[in-house]
């Protein structure tokens, strides 16, 4: 069986000498501690998706990833737990015979199947392809070739996981027109959570993680809260200049804050998605992006990877 999630999350307030300077205030939400095996926004997002396997009568989950993706640990260490069989679609099949990364190494230790797929070939599977080919057809391919199994999408971000990571502003009191809740983004999911529970007058604000998302990340939001909820929200935007360079991608400056981060603060940062969104924030503030008052509350997305190996891109 899973073990119980802590929530709420800690919500700890963050002084900060930079921000103050521009009146803007500093919340961490500290959802890296939200489990203990599949910490943070994959929880949020993966939850409500593992109850609808079990109530469904799934014996097998299947899912997409990188060499180092979060989302393919947690859902195999969630699949063992309940008893499931997991498989993982990994992009980029010269890792098939090279040696296994931590990452890789922890999910099949887990019990998960991994498959290296081309980078093209990938696309098609998670129905991105340059085919046009639709999800759904995707999908029945991916049930011939690996049977019955609930199909997961990539960073499991779809309606049920939007659902969920709207329990993250639930948390959150007293929110208001001076709020605005920030999150990275990798595939949207948990910033479409986020928006479509905030109250009136708060907003959410996405950075993205990943280079040249501009259109596509808005698109994929706009998707999931139509499937999630029927409608479209305006209260959230991403920004797009905080991504280092691309996905997976840690340039020396960004190391650099996050390391002075880390020592003004006592909190250790996972490096390739929440040190990028905390780095956004301070400059994003420096540029007078928020009115003074503003109250940022910035989710703290997941652990920082082993130090023996870093965010290796």
């Amino acid at each position: 069986m899973l073990e119980p999630a802590l929530s709420p999350t800690p919500l700890i307030d963050c002084t900060d000498e930079a921000l103050a300077r521009t009146g803007v205030e500093l919340r961490l939400k500290r959802d890296d501690l939200l489990h203990p095996s599949v910490p943070g926004n994959k929880w949020r997002k993966l939850g409500p998706n593992l109850s609808a396997a079990v109530e469904q009568g799934h014996t097998r989950l299947l899912t997409f990833g990188g060499a180092y993706s979060t989302h393919l640990r947690a859902v195999a260490v969630a699949a063992r737990a309940l008893g499931l069989e997991s498989v993982g679609l990994v992009r980029g099949e010269e890792l098939a015979g090279a040696p296994r990364n931590w990452s890789l190494r922890a999910a099949e230790a887990a019990g998960m199947e991994l498959a290296f797929l081309p980078r093209s070939a990938y696309r098609e599977a998670t129905g991105r392809g340059a085919s046009g080919a639709s999800g759904g057809t995707a999908e029945a391919e991916l049930q011939r070739r690996w049977g019955p199994c609930l199909v997961l999408p990539e960073g499991g971000s779809n309606a049920l996981a939007a659902v969920g990571a709207a329990q993250i502003p639930a948390e959150l009191p007293d929110l208001g027109e001076r709020d605005v809740v920030c999150c990275p983004v990798g595939t949207g999911g948990t910033l479409a959570g986020i928006a479509a529970g905030l109250p009136p007058g708060a907003r959410a604000l996405g950075v993205a993680v990943l280079r040249g998302g501009q259109g596509y990340l808005e698109d994929e939001v706009t998707r999931l809260h139509r499937a999630a909820y029927g409608r479209e929200f305006d209260n959230w935007r991403i920004d797009h200049d905080h991504h280092g360079g691309g996905y997976g991608r840690v340039p020396a400056a960004l190391a650099a804050f996050a390391e002075d981060f880390e020592r003004r603060h006592g909190v250790a940062l996972e490096r390739r998605y929440v040190a990028k969104l905390l780095a956004a924030v301070h400059g994003l503030a420096a540029a007078g992006a928020f009115p003074p008052g503003t109250r940022l509350t910035a989710v703290v997305t997941g652990l920082p990877d082993p130090s023996d190996e870093g965010s290796a891109p």
